[in-house]
């Protein structure tokens, strides 16, 4: 009784054996393709990131110094401050390089903004002021760049998400709403 025992348990080691080598090889190929899955979807998140980052409008204005003096009119209409409107092109010159097009940089701010995103995550104040990119293109037409708050709210915790994601986001709207044509898309 116990050969026969010892036979019946061997045979019965050996399917056990083999149906576990029959599940085994399903689940590493749904690991493998759940792993190389995920990474091309990082993969394509990375590569997509750049060209979200950035929104281009078209100026309702004939040229860049009237577009900067109204995007400074709406930012202070909307209760925000316009530090500075940089003059690209006389920056660079300085230095000897001239650039064919003009290119400014309107910045905005509002204090309590920067107060309640500095007093929780400091190391974002490399993100202030906020700037609208102002320049001329080579089809000649005027154009407006920003930021996208909503994403850039997003990669900085709570804090950041409801200031630049949710109040900057808004004002820089209106402030455009009147100055911008609709939006042209994302730069590359």
């Amino acid at each position: 009784m116990r050969e026969s025992e010892a036979v019946t348990d061997s045979v019965l080691d050996r399917k056990l054996s083999a149906s576990s080598g029959k599940w085994k090889l399903p689940i590493i190929f749904m690991l493998v393709g759940l792993v190389t899955g995920a990474g091309l979807i990082a993969l394509s998140g990375c590569r997509s990131m750049p060209g979200r980052m950035v929104t281009v409008y078209e100026s309702n204005h004939q040229d860049v110094d009237q577009t900067c003096e109204a995007l400074k009119a709406a930012i202070e209409a909307q209760g925000l401050e316009c530090p500075a409107i940089r003059n690209l092109n006389k920056s660079i010159a300085k230095h000897g390089v001239h650039l064919d097009r003009q290119v400014r940089v309107v910045e905005f701010c509002k204090a309590e903004y920067a107060h309640d995103m500095l007093k929780d995550n400091p190391e974002v104040c490399t993100l202030m002021p906020c700037t609208f990119g102002v320049y001329e293109a080579d089809d000649g037409k005027v154009y407006v760049s920003s930021m996208n708050q909503h994403l850039m709210g997003k990669m900085f915790g709570e804090t950041v998400r409801k200031i630049m994601g949710e109040r900057v986001a808004q004002d820089e709207a209106s402030i455009l709403k009147a100055h911008v044509r609709s939006r042209l898309g994302s730069a590359n």
